[in-house]
């Protein structure tokens, strides 16, 4: 092992307290006298065709005269520049012309090796160490559970079965999820939240509680908060089968096989969790970024969270495709999942060149054996969360419904209305709708029910509804490509107070108001671009 490495190798067992001495005495020795390993170059010639090597090689021979001014060794410049490490590259005080060389030599590399630049100088290093391991330990045997986990991933991470296999097995969690068991939950807890509504309703009326106070209590909180606690089924049940996933040990294999497709819109695979789960909800989406270890990666999945339409905007889907596109409801609502994960796309390559610029931190990771899960490790997870969801439901979504409830509640002389039309959210939305004229929706009711739709996605529909009194009266001052456009602006616009108030919480208010403001540009443009092509064929 000291030939293959270049340096001392001390046998040690620390259980014995065997060898720690002359450990200690070899890395004083060599830390006084400065030894330097007697092999630095770790690349082979005959590895994968010798791409990486002739790229390192080229590179330093292109750059030695700058590294030894630099007084940076050469070889660690040379990794360091094919990583894209900026740092090193501007401490090297390379011309125009030499940076294009460079850029041309890795593009080279890439093509050849198949892999990009990060990958392919992980791979490099990891072949090595097999290398060396191959030579070096000696294994007894292999166990039970390695052999049953290298047998299991010849077909979850394998190249042609990987991604398929994914695919069912997310399709199984999000029906059981949505279909199964987060429906009759949701149900469950919709039932308890309104009977516990009329108890109280009841009980306000026996007493003759002030009417004011009276809607603030039942229209206010336990519309507005009873609303959004019932989802508490659904996400409890989701984390249930994620973490179930994750300690089996096969969520790290998810992330494995859509590393590369991810790079390639800046980010790695440790990605892939947060967005999947932003197709059921976008709170704990938020919350799952955090086990992103880069802050780069961590702030881009959040802003990427919001394409993925979660199921709160099924409602809004499934009233306006029913009321519009009666024959093609099933074509428009795919459409709609497909056109949100397009824009995710375009906006990640977008914000890779101008505003998170730099690679995605290297994805590099054991993967573990499979195993059964725990169940104290599930159920710990499982409180969490939903402590963390009841928590943010009786704080911010509290308030926010107050909010809404007084603004709908009240005029400008803070006098009761019996009509929503005199309210001040309806003067708000009166002061709005025409932004919304250019896309074909410009009637005030459909701008406040987008306003109640900024606290929870639901109350779009359920406002509408209450504002027109039935889809006839809707149809009549709405077109079909006006209410394909509202469908394009309600995929894409502002995600709810909750998914804010989520990333408030992980990014800070600027960030969360910055993603609000680029959420609401991005659904108008879009809208906007969707209603001008429409009128062109109609």
């Amino acid at each position: 092992m000291e030939e293959l490495l270049g340096i001392p190798v001390v046998p040690i067992s620390a259980a014995k307290n065997e060898g720690i001495d002359e450990l200690v005495n070899h890395a004083i020795h060599v830390a006084k006298y400065q030894e330097a390993p007697l092999r630095q170059d770790f690349c082979d010639e005959n590895d994968e065709g010798g791409a990486v090597h002739r790229c390192l090689h080229a590179i330093m021979h292109l750059i030695e005269d700058h590294a030894q001014r630099a007084g940076i060794p050469l070889r660690f410049v040379a990794n360091k520049l094919v990583e894209g490490d900026e740092r090193v590259e501007a401490a090297l005080d390379l011309d125009t012309n030499e940076k294009e060389m460079i850029e041309h030599i890795i593009s080279q590399m890439e093509e050849e090796r198949g892999l990009d630049r990060t990958a392919a100088i992980a791979d490099m290093r990891f072949t090595f160490i097999n290398k060396l391991v191959k030579e070096t330990v000696v294994k007894p045997h292999e166990s039970k559970e390695r052999e049953r986990s290298r047998k299991i991933d010849q077909i979850l991470t394998g190249k042609y079965t990987g991604v398929p296999a994914f695919i069912v097995i997310m399709g199984l969690v999000f029906f059981l999820t949505f279909n199964v068991f987060g429906a009759w939950g949701q149900s469950l807890m919709e039932m308890g939240v309104d009977a516990l509504t009329q108890v109280v309703d009841k009980g306000l009326t026996a007493w003759n509680i002030n009417p004011v106070l009276h809607s603030l209590v039942i229209d206010g909180v336990f519309q507005g908060v009873g609303s959004i606690i019932s989802f508490l089924p659904i996400i409890v049940i989701l984390f249930f089968f994620l973490s179930l996933l994750e300690d089996t040990g096969y969520m790290a294999r998810v992330a494995f096989v859509s590393d590369k497709l991810l790079r390639k819109i800046g980010l790695s695979g440790r990605s892939i969790v947060p967005m999947l789960i932003g197709f059921g909800c976008s709170v704990p989406s938020v919350m799952a970024s955090r086990t992103l270890p880069s802050e780069r990666d961590r702030k881009m999945t959040i802003m990427l969270t919001p394409f993925m339409s979660c199921t709160a905007k099924l409602p809004i889907y499934a009233f306006f495709a029913a009321a519009f596109f009666p024959k093609q409801a099933g074509l428009v609502m795919v459409g709609l999942y497909i056109f949100g994960i397009v824009m995710g796309i375009i906006t990640a390559l977008i914000s890779k060149r101008f505003l998170f610029k730099g690679e995605a931190v290297p994805f590099v990771m054991e993967l573990p054996n499979y195993r059964m899960p725990s169940a104290k490790t599930t159920f710990q997870l499982l409180w969490e969360k939903a402590k963390d969801f009841l928590q943010r439901a009786f704080g911010i979504i509290f308030i926010a419904s107050i909010v809404i409830w007084f603004l709908q509640s009240f005029n400008l002389r803070l006098d009761l209305v019996s009509n929503s039309q005199d309210s001040i959210l309806a003067m708000v939305a009166g002061f709005i709708a025409p932004i919304f004229k250019p896309l074909g929706f410009g009637d005030w009711r459909i701008s406040t029910s987008l306003i109640a739709g900024f606290m929870a996605k639901e109350s779009v529909v359920s406002t509408l509804s209450v504002l027109f009194k039935g889809t006839e009266s809707l149809m009549t001052i709405l077109t079909p490509l006006g209410a394909l456009s509202l469908l394009i602006f309600c995929l894409l616009y502002t995600p709810c107070v909750a998914a804010i108030a989520s990333i408030r919480r992980e990014l800070g208010g600027p960030w969360a108001v910055k993603i609000v403001v680029f959420q609401c540009v991005i659904a108008w443009i879009c809208a906007f671009i969707v209603h001008t092509i429409g009128l062109l064929f109609i």
